[in-house]
């Protein structure tokens, strides 16, 4: 009891990622918590069957009388479920049970970036809540969310334009239900025209072409009705690439200069700010400083870089090159074997030869050396030792991609042959006291670590997910499978980002 006390008295004190808060949260009610953020959970007791919400300090504020359900939308909102046979009711409730849409015969529209509107279904009729049960707009035949502050709503067959106030903004009828993006939506209009519309309804472009793709606006992609090619325009109509294409590509990440048109194999790109057509001999194009391109061979699976002229830069010979931004400043990184270099705007090697970069993060590289390593500064190209560090395991490449453009902690045996994990900073942040730590794929913050022979579960914060006892574990896609004495755990993953909360 000492020992949960202290840990219960470190919530409060500390911030604790979600996953760990159910762990703690789990230990003090008796009941298993199965959701926590923002200051709640919801909580399943396996003898009654039913489910409750729990507060951060562990005290149970509300308990269902119902069989059924209860999901955590945000903060101290809940939807709560009745289930008696085939006959299912719902509400929206605080975290005491208070109702704010009253329990009935409906279902909710709760989409993850709405904490202002709810769209309520319920006997082939829908209707706009807000959280503390205003109705905003009335109940019709259908509502549709329309980005983040728009609804179509269908009346008598028809789609008009309402705000997040329920004001209708246009008496316009639409024959579908559109997205917005930024403000803008591409729609067919009553003459089958392509065009894009503002936020209140109203047109900003009419096209005799059909528009595909207003994603790089205000260049837009355009599709030959009778061939299926591409092409690519201006909002004037003004033709920049005519419609002889196989596939079109605005950049979806990054600093989204380019648009990539792809034909035979082969790439073209546009540059938005010369408003500019480049043939290339190449078909796989990625930008990555100063106009310079990686291009890469999958017959020879090798990599090199062009310029935007086209010009051979460095030859496809290389295993794998990404550009990073560290601290404020774009670089190239090359691996060719067991070369590796990190190239400045002047393409000049920064770290030297025979350095091993082992970890990319925002401020600073971690590198290694003749078997010592140090915290580099790509400012002035000083470093800083890590004592007392025998060894650090090198990530594979291949788990960078758009999310993760940047390294994970890293996993290290110091000189007495025990392991923890040092951040991008060279900081402790898991001590070293493991006989092993293992990580995974993708962008998992779940670690496993094993300690006199047996194996547990914590995570890049250094908390005890799962206590150190079991003989054997499974990594299975989603979810690390333990086993001990003939009976098995489960932990989800709950990918790599620290969901904490200050309490």
């Amino acid at each position: 009891m000492k020992k949960l006390v202290f840990v219960l008295c470190s919530v409060v004190c500390t911030a604790q990622t979600n996953q760990y808060m159910k762990v703690i949260l789990s230990k003090k009610t008796g009941k298993e918590v199965n959701s926590y953020s923002e200051g709640y959970g919801t909580v399943y007791d396996s003898g009654s069957k039913k489910q409750g919400i729990v507060d951060s300090l562990g005290t149970i504020t509300f308990e269902s009388p119902y069989r059924g359900g209860i999901l955590h939308i945000f903060k101290n909102r809940f939807i709560l479920y009745s289930e008696e046979g085939n006959n299912r009711k719902s509400a929206i409730i605080d975290e005491k049970g208070k109702e704010f849409i009253a329990l009935d015969d409906q279902e909710f529209n709760t989409p993850w970036w709405s904490k202002e509107r709810i769209i309520s279904s319920k006997q082939d009729k829908e209707a706009v809540y807000d959280y503390n049960g205003k109705e905003i707009i009335s109940y019709a035949e259908k509502i549709r969310f329309s980005g983040k502050n728009r609804f179509f709503v269908l009346k008598d067959k028809k789609w008009f334009l309402y705000d997040l106030n329920g004001k209708q903004l246009s008496t316009r009828e639409f024959k579908e239900d559109y997205n917005f993006e930024d403000g803008k939506a591409l729609i067919i209009n009553d003459e089958n025209e392509s065009e894009i519309i503002g936020n209140n309804g109203q047109t900003l472009h009419k096209f005799s072409k059909q528009i595909v793709d207003i994603n790089a606006y205000p260049f837009l992609i355009t599709k030959n009705k009778s061939t299926g090619k591409y092409g690519l325009i201006d909002t004037e109509e003004n033709t920049i690439a005519e419609e002889i294409f196989n596939d079109i590509t605005p950049e979806y990440f990054g600093r989204k200069e380019y648009i990539y048109l792809i034909k035979n194999g082969k790439t073209t790109v546009f540059s938005k700010k010369e408003k500019k057509l480049y043939s290339q001999t190449f078909k796989y194009v990625n930008p990555l400083l100063n106009n310079f391109f990686s291009v890469y061979n999958d017959k020879v699976k090798k990599s090199g870089i062009i310029d935007l002229e086209g010009n051979i830069i460095l030859p496809q010979e290389y295993d794998f090159i990404k550009a990073f931004t560290i601290s404020g400043k774009e670089f190239i990184y090359l691996k060719k074997g067991n070369e590796e270099q990190f190239l400045d705007k002047e393409l000049k090697n920064i770290v030297g030869e025979g350095v091993q970069i082992l970890g990319f993060y925002p401020d600073n590289l971690i590198i290694g050396k003749q078997d010592r390593y140090y915290r580099f500064s790509v400012k002035d190209g000083s470093t800083a030792e890590l004592k007392n560090i025998s060894q650090i395991r090198n990530e594979d490449v291949e788990y960078f991609n758009p999310l993760n453009q940047y390294s994970k902690p890293l996993v290290c045996k110091n000189t007495g042959n025990l392991y923890g994990i040092l951040d991008g900073k060279g900081t402790e942040i898991v001590p070293f006291i493991y006989e092993d730590i293992i990580t995974f794929g993708n962008a998992e913050n779940e670690i496993v670590v094993k300690k006199e022979g047996k194996f547990g579960v914590s995570n890049f914060q250094n908390e005890p997910l799962k206590e150190i006892i079991y003989d054997k574990y499974f990594w299975q896609k989603e979810v690390l499978k333990l086993d001990r004495s003939k009976k098995t755990d489960f932990i989800y993953f709950t990918r790599f980002k620290n969901n904490s909360v200050q309490l």
